[in-house]
């Protein structure tokens, strides 16, 4: 069996950051954390560690972590099964990490599972990060769920089909009138001489927007980023550029005093999202309970 004290000290140096701030979260010295990852590496006949300048996991090392933090999860249930006859254990709160997109958890997300988390008394840790990423933060082990675009799931994992998230390119008025030629027509050059708002780097919806009404690869436009999306709206009602917008925003962006009303780009292009939630296939009851909010609000709300 693995020694969970050695367990322990692997996921606190990856957790803090370093050999140091593990030692002094484990009340350790710093010889004796070393010890027990030099000892569990050996007994597994392989690194868990890419000691550096940061400290970070190598796969096995992620696997292990992920595995830690389940055993944490099912002792907290076990603790909290038992509540009738340990006192002032059931009172506990558990928290579970997820990673999910920003659209996604101002949208639909969160008020979906508000009433899970207050009954079944249980704290969110999100990690937010685009669609096409959160899944490498279950990869590595930081998280027991994430919203993700990608269909197929990882080894020891379940990828469940959660709806579509519809997008539109939204800009005001005057701007998309810019874009239009005396015809009508949208011009693409004149789109492309205009500059975009995207959420950040990661985001690559816009792209994906020109490549399915334009056939465009790779195209070069000026770029606003602005990683916040109360801020990200806001950009585009000030007339910073055009931008891809959830449908499930628009009505509350219509609705928003002192703004600019968004009109559509390019009318009946709607890009559309799939998305998937991943979780890991044995998971404890607190993140069984969280899978079952985190269904039933997407298929509440996604088409």
């Amino acid at each position: 069996m693995l020694d969970a004290k050695q367990l322990e000290a692997l996921a606190a140096v990856l957790e803090h950051g370093g050999f140091g701030p593990a030692a002094q979260a484990l009340n350790l010295t710093l010889a004796a954390v070393s010890l027990r990852l030099k000892s569990l590496e050996s007994a597994l006949g392989q690194r868990l560690l890419v000691r550096g300048k940061t400290v970070r996991a190598t796969p096995a090392g992620q696997a292990l972590l992920a595995h830690v933090k389940q055993l944490r999860l099912m002792e907290a249930d076990l603790v909290g099964g038992l509540g009738a006859k340990l006192p002032g254990a059931a009172s506990a709160w558990q928290s579970l990490c997820v990673a999910v997109n920003a659209d996604s958890l101002a949208s639909w997300f969160l008020p979906g599972v508000a009433a899970a988390l207050a009954r079944y008394r249980l704290l969110l840790d999100v990690v937010i990060d685009d669609q096409n990423h959160t899944h490498d933060s279950l990869k590595n082990g930081d998280v027991v769920g994430c919203v993700s675009t990608q269909a197929q799931a990882m080894r020891g994992c379940l990828a469940e089909l959660l709806g579509v998230m519809r997008y539109r390119c939204m800009a005001t008025a005057a701007l998309v009138q810019k874009c239009h030629t005396k015809s009508g027509a949208v011009s693409v050059h004149r789109l492309l001489a205009t500059p975009a708002v995207i959420f950040n780097r990661k985001d690559g919806l816009q792209d994906l927007f020109l490549a399915q009404n334009f056939q465009l690869t790779a195209p070069q436009y000026p770029r606003h980023f602005v990683p916040a999306v109360d801020a990200f709206e806001s950009a585009l009602a000030h007339g910073f550029g055009w931008g891809m917008v959830p449908e499930l925003h628009l009505a509350e962006l219509s609705a928003h005093p002192g703004r600019a009303a968004l009109v559509e780009v390019l009318p009946g292009s709607a890009v559309d999202v799939a998305l998937y939630w991943h979780h890991w296939e044995r998971e404890p009851a607190s993140a069984q309970r969280l899978t079952q909010a985190v269904k039933l609000a997407a298929r509440k709300v996604l088409l």
